[in-house]
């Protein structure tokens, strides 16, 4: 992931308040009351995918505990330096989907588009923390050829706005991808693919709630959170903004051992998310990225704790669970499957 910088004269409170955030361990752990050793954090591992994490989140976890939910997303440990067969760099397939740089196409009907490698927060279980966003973020010569094959491509009625994340860009930058897209008359829809809302809520400012409402297109804007945890009183009043001015409004999880591995975590995700306005979308089984295996949770656990959950819950609080596979036309229902 690239770092943002920005001049500090040039900063919204949102920008000031992610130049703060966290990016040496023995900050983040003074900041929680931890030691080094407790925590069995990695320097190793931080100097391969270097930490990041706003101090807003961080105050959400809590004090003195090694096992919290929040802590362990983002948290450099020794399990990360294993190498373990069938964990790699690219675990889904993103550089073989490749059309021009920046655009990706694995799906019919709709297309990525990488708005830039920044992010608020590295995710130690990032299925694209090894990606060379270098190539392939928006620069102005990327972008421009991006937006020519989506526009040359009739079959394309969606595009996903990803990254990184596209809320890492700010109101100007942001707003002339989206007038673009708007400009293509067979793109029906743009998807805004995001995790700030959750870790960074200053972000949804009124500068952005008004590009969003004006873009012309339907915004379907999906969220990533994990935990119920994750959303506090800042996280609903940014998802209050966001629901206002979007089609749809989702959220999309990673099953991580640790975390959210158990149906009393996931049904109460899924709770605190009904009652911020958003829906449960998709609940995916870990993208095997070199890094990541102690997040993994094995395919029959998932099938029993997604069935655990769709018999304590309505069926639309209860995400699909999904993997997805490099190669493959559609994401895949875990059921379908098979367990290993």
């Amino acid at each position: 992931m690239q770092a943002i910088t920005r001049h500090p004269k040039d900063r919204t409170p949102w920008q000031a308040e992610l130049g703060q955030a966290y990016a040496r361990l023995d900050d983040l752990l003074d900041a929680l009351g931890l030691t080094a050793e407790a925590c069995g954090v990695s320097a190793e591992a931080a100097a391969g995918f270097p930490l990041r994490v706003p101090r807003g989140f961080v105050a959400r976890m809590r004090h003195g505990d090694s096992r919290d939910p929040l802590l362990r997303q983002v948290l450099p440990i020794e399990a990360e330096n294993a190498v373990l067969p069938g964990f790699g760099s690219d675990p889904v397939g993103d550089l073989a989907s490749v059309r021009t740089p920046g655009l990706l196409q694995k799906y019919s009907g709709r297309a990525l588009l990488i708005t830039t490698g920044a992010c608020a927060v590295h995710c130690r279980y990032c299925f694209r923390r090894a990606f060379p966003y270098s190539g392939h973020s928006a620069t102005p010569g990327v972008l421009a050829a991006a937006l020519d094959a989506i526009a040359a491509d009739d079959s394309l009625q969606e595009i996903i706005l990803s990254g990184g994340d596209p809320l890492a860009l700010g109101n100007g930058r942001l707003a002339e991808i989206i007038h673009a897209l708007d400009r293509i008359p067979h793109i029906l829809r743009i998807r805004l693919h995001t995790r700030l809302p959750v870790v960074l809520p200053e972000r949804i400012d009124d500068g952005l709630l008004a590009l969003l409402r004006d873009a012309g297109k339907p915004v379907v804007t999906v969220i990533h959170a994990n935990h119920a945890n994750e959303i506090d009183a800042g996280v609903v009043a940014g998802l209050d903004g966001l629901r206002s001015v979007s089609a749809a409004l989702l959220n999309q999880s990673v099953l991580l051992r640790g975390v959210n591995d158990s149906v009393d975590a996931l049904a109460a995700l899924s709770q605190r998310l009904f009652s911020a306005g958003v829906l449960p979308y998709y609940l995916h089984q870990l993208d095997r990225v070199a890094g990541a295996a102690h997040f993994l949770v094995p395919d029959h656990v998932a099938v029993a704790l997604h069935a655990a959950m769709a018999a304590r819950l309505p069926g639309y609080l209860v995400p699909r669970l999904v993997r997805e596979t490099a190669g493959a036309a559609a994401k895949t229902p875990l059921e379908y499957i098979g367990t290993t």
